[in-house]
C-alpha cells in the first residue's frame, strides 16, 4: 500500500499544482485584456494568430491534461488496492463490485455518488466504528463542483474558447479551478487518512 499511497499523493499534488498554474494564467489573460483583433476563436472555423501569452496558456492546459491522466491512474490504482485490503480486514463482500471502482466515475447519474460511496465503504471496513473523515465530503463536494461546473473537467469548449472566457468572464473559470484544486488537496487528506487505517490495524 505504501507505494500506491505515495504515488496517489504525489499525483494529486501534481494535479493541484497544474490547475493552480492554469488559474494564474487565466488571471494573466484577464489582466492583459482581449486584443483589438478579438478572441482567438472568431467563429465559423476562423482562428486568429495567438499572442505569446495565449500560446503559453495552451501549453499549461496540455500539462493539466497530463496531470489529470496521471492522477486518475494513481488514484484509481490506490483505491482498488485499498478496497481489496479493506475486504481482507473486514471479511465482508464489498457493496460495489470491482468494476464500479472504474465505471462509477463515468456512468451518468451513478457517478454522482458511487465513487464517494466506495471511498466511504473502504473507511468503514478498515476503521469500523470511526467517523468518516471530514476530508471525504470536502473532496467529493469540490470534485462535483469542478466536474459539473461547465468550465472545468467536463467543459466541451476548446482551449481558444476558454481563452475568450478568460477575457470576458474569468470569475467562472476561477471558481471551477478553485474547486478542482480543492478536490486535489482534500484528496491527499483522504488517501492519507484511509491509508493510516490500514497501518493502524496491522500494527494493532
Amino acid at each position: 500500500m505504501g507505494g500506491a499511497t505515495r504515488f496517489a499523493v504525489g499525483a494529486l499534488g501534481f494535479a493541484g499544482a497544474a490547475w493552480t498554474v492554469r488559474a494564474l494564467w487565466e488571471i494573466r489573460l484577464a489582466l492583459a485584456g482581449e486584443p483589438a483583433s478579438g478572441p482567438p476563436d472568431q467563429g465559423d472555423g476562423a482562428h486568429r494568430t495567438l499572442t505569446g501569452l495565449e500560446n503559453q496558456y495552451h501549453l499549461v492546459v496540455s500539462v493539466c491534461g497530463v496531470a489529470v491522466f496521471v492522477c486518475a491512474v494513481a488514484f484509481l490504482g490506490w483505491l482498488g488496492r485499498a478496497r481489496d485490503n479493506a475486504r481482507e480486514l473486514s471479511g465482508k463482500q464489498p457493496r460495489y463490485s470491482g468494476l464500479w471502482v472504474f465505471l462509477g466515475w463515468v456512468v451518468p447519474v451513478v457517478n454522482l455518488w458511487f465513487p464517494r460511496g466506495i471511498v466511504a465503504e473502504v473507511h468503514r471496513d478498515s476503521a469500523p466504528g470511526e467517523r468518516l473523515p471530514w476530508s471525504v465530503n470536502v473532496w467529493w463536494a469540490c470534485w462535483l463542483i469542478g466536474f459539473f461546473s461547465g468550465v472545468g473537467l467536463m467543459s466541451a469548449d476548446s482551449t481558444d474558447k476558454m481563452i475568450g472566457r478568460a477575457y470576458t468572464n474569468v470569475g467562472t473559470l476561477l471558481v471551477s479551478d478553485a474547486a478542482i484544486v480543492g478536490a486535489a488537496v482534500a484528496g491527499i487528506f483522504v488517501v492519507r487518512a484511509l491509508s493510516r487505517n490500514f497501518s493502524s490495524r496491522r500494527s494493532g
